[in-house]
């Protein structure tokens, strides 16, 4: 039900997808397996704590060996396992991270139990929310009793307290939905969206039918309820997209001139294969960026940072020097080797960035400045070493977007840099990438996990170097490809 909800066609193909057709895990989604465990015996600690022992997926040994700890009165029951049988035939599964005794009555006796449901994240996102309370909504079932809450531990944030009297309704929705679909074996379309799909194992699965369809979830901007308002006009091709008047699509939820405009454009620039300019301009020989917008210098530096967000930790600041005097090019990596270096190579960069005090420092997608903005409250940098130096920072990713309509799937730097014609060495590289790399490198001191960092890194600095470049050509008025 969890993946139900992120995206049910996931759900089906778990259960009835050919299993040689998923995706092996990544190194990342390895890594956040172990840490998640690792936080989880940190919730559980050191107390006394009871848990049933059966075969892999017994669920019902499982659940009699749960029920006995319960009907015990056990303080604490950790992987516990929840059944109960339904009419129509299917039995519900729930495996809480812990049962907590409390004061109460239930088939037990004057105590009764609730879930609480350990969770790597650090908000209590709504999909943990509606588990939690599937969670209770079983437990009920077992112990002929409500509990008064489902509780999720989170890590930093702690315990949150789920709303059941919210939840429960808009869950048992879900659940009954998810059930209807399982029961009829109702495949559900193919839909890439890129936050839900990167980590999931059917994703190559699904991208490849995508690709081969062409489907409209591949456009940037095309989002679920989008697509099904598309799919009731009958747009569901590029070809149509392309050629349909901006005016039709306008007065749909959740688009307006501006949406659908760019929706249509997408779609040509797509059928092209060929950057389209934003706005329609009068005087084509205007440049669509002023050069104080864009501007270019006799030194110029490209600025990327690798961070471990869980950690909140800045482990590299890497910063490509052009000169295009010069005529040379030099990438200055500025690692933390150890997590409490992060001040160090914090003091390297502001030393970096103003000894070229008037070279625009020219980043991708806002992460830098907000980055940059955050260390100097952190470490107590001068106010007059940051706004002067913040004021030259340009945001290619604004300036990209804000003028060129490309032919990718998603306006980040690796698809936009792809596009151009540059390519990262490691094909496979991401930051998700980078963070296991250094998290290996902390746990086994391999300095071929660094090298692997910095090697991503000068990519991305130099894939910003390429995107600024093309990006003056294709503004010139002249320039476009």
């Amino acid at each position: 039900m969890f993946n139900y909800q992120r995206c049910n066609r996931r759900a089906f193909l778990d259960l009835y997808g050919d299993l040689s057709q998923r995706d092996p895990p990544s190194d990342y989604l390895r890594k956040l397996r172990q840490d998640s465990l690792q936080h989880q015996r940190s919730i559980v600690g050191d107390d006394p704590v009871h848990a049933p022992t059966y075969p892999r997926e017994d669920w019902l040994t499982g659940a009699a060996k749960t029920l006995e700890l319960m009907q015990q009165g056990a303080d604490r029951i950790a992987q516990g396992v929840l059944v109960v049988e339904r009419e129509n035939g299917l039995r519900l599964v729930s495996r809480p991270s812990l049962l907590i005794k409390q004061p109460g009555f239930s088939y037990f006796g004057d105590w009764l139990y609730e879930t609480v449901d350990i969770k790597l994240g650090k908000r209590p996102k709504l999909d943990y929310q509606m588990i939690a309370a599937y969670h209770a909504y079983v437990l009920a079932e077992v112990q002929g009793a409500w509990a008064e809450t489902s509780w999720l531990m989170l890590r930093q944030r702690g315990a949150y307290a789920v709303d059941l009297v919210e939840m429960l309704p808009r869950m048992q929705d879900i659940l009954e939905n998810c059930m209807q679909m399982l029961i009829e074996q109702q495949e559900p379309d193919v839909f890439i969206a890129h936050n839900r799909c990167d980590l999931c194992h059917w994703a190559s699965f699904c991208y490849d039918i995508a690709r081969t369809d062409q489907h409209l979830s591949l456009l940037p901007g095309v989002t679920p309820n989008r697509y099904t308002q598309l799919k009731a006009l009958k747009l569901t091709t590029l070809d149509a997209l392309a050629i349909a008047p901006a005016k039709r699509l306008e007065p749909l939820p959740g688009f307006g001139f501006q949406v659908a405009s760019k929706l249509v454009k997408q779609a040509q620039a797509t059928l092209q294969n060929k950057a389209l300019a934003l706005p329609q301009r009068l005087d084509i020989s205007a440049p669509l960026l002023t050069t104080a917008e864009l501007p270019t210098d006799t030194v110029e530096l490209y600025f990327d940072i690798e961070a471990a967000p869980d950690q909140n930790l800045v482990y590299l600041h890497g910063v490509l020097v052009v000169d295009r005097l010069a005529q040379t090019e030099a990438f200055h990596a500025l690692l933390a080797e150890h997590q409490d270096d992060e001040s160090l190579v914090w003091e390297q960069l502001l030393e970096l960035l103003w000894r070229y005090p008037s070279a625009p420092i020219f980043h991708f997608c806002p992460y830098e400045v907000q980055t940059v903005r955050r260390l100097a409250v952190e470490y107590n940098t001068p106010e007059h070493l940051i706004t002067p130096l913040v004021e030259r920072f340009v945001d290619l990713h604004e300036r990209v977007t804000r003028v060129a309509t490309m032919p990718v799937e998603s306006y980040a730097l690796k698809p936009i840099a792809r596009w151009i014609g540059f390519d990262w060495r490691d094909a496979d590289a991401n930051g998700a990438q980078s963070i296991y790399w250094y998290d290996q490198w902390l746990a086994t001191g391999d300095r071929r996990f660094l090298e692997s960092i910095l090697r991503y890194n000068e990519d991305d600095c130099r894939a910003t170097y390429h995107v600024k470049d093309w990006l003056v050509d294709f503004t010139q008025g002249n320039g476009f490809r």
